[in-house]
């Protein structure tokens, strides 16, 4: 993960922002909570971190009219552009975390990690009383 976060770092953005810039590259106009849920941090960072992002002009939040409870997130151009350039650099990473292990060997480690993850969501539902 450093090295990311290094490479991350040439370019202004902090790994912060990289968490909430790749949820909405795949998926824009989210509310600040679908954005937290999907980046895998807590509300009251994710607020701090788009309060930051919005002041470098990389997303805006807005509510939507007849709505003022929830605050959605939107990328604007700049944050959109950044795609470009930080996308290879996160590919790159993973290149060279990969090297000499063999794709079923990465394949299963990445079948096992999505499990975890599923099984402790279902944990964090039951313990919440979902």
């Amino acid at each position: 993960m450093r090295a990311l976060q290094t490479r991350l770092q040439k370019h202004d953005v902090s790994f912060s922002y990289w968490q909430m810039l790749r949820v909405l590259w795949l998926r824009d106009g989210l509310t600040q909570r679908e954005l937290s849920e999907r980046a895998g941090v807590m509300e009251p960072t994710t607020q701090v971190v788009l309060r930051d992002m919005e002041k470098q002009g990389y997303v805006r939040r807005l509510h939507m009219s007849g709505n003022r409870k929830n605050k959605y997130v939107y990328l604007t151009d700049r944050g959109r552009a950044l795609q470009q350039r930080l996308t290879p650099l996160a590919e790159d990473t993973n290149r060279v975390s990969q090297q000499g292990i063999s794709e079923k060997d990465i394949k299963i480690t990445r079948e096992v990690l999505m499990r975890l993850l599923s099984n402790l969501a279902q944990d964090d539902g039951a313990a919440s009383g979902v």
